[in-house]
């Protein structure tokens, strides 16, 4: 089964936050941390810490939820981060989650 992940990183608590989606969490993370494109937002931001995801069954239930997000006013997301994670710590992934 492939999963979709959608996922809300920041650069510090109440700093930028970048909503993404993915079939690779900890892959995409790698790329986000490792800058590996420099000139992308979360390079220019340092927006690399990940502080909420949510694995949905399907990529396509993924994007979906992921552009309803997008429309979201930034207190919404960080609601979301607060409910789950109220000292926006950094979540450390297994690799197979």
């Amino acid at each position: 089964m492939s999963y979709g992940y959608v996922y809300l990183l920041c650069n510090r608590k109440n700093g930028t936050l970048y909503l993404g989606v993915t079939a690779d969490l900890y892959g995409r993370l790698q790329q986000h941390r490792s800058h590996f494109n420099p000139k992308s937002f979360t390079a220019q931001h340092n927006a690399t810490r990940l502080v909420w995801f949510e694995r949905n069954d399907l990529v396509a239930e993924a994007i979906a939820q992921e552009k309803t997000m997008k429309d979201w006013p930034r207190q919404w997301k960080k609601n979301v981060i607060e409910r789950d994670n109220p000292h926006w710590d950094e979540l450390v992934l297994d690799y197979h989650d």
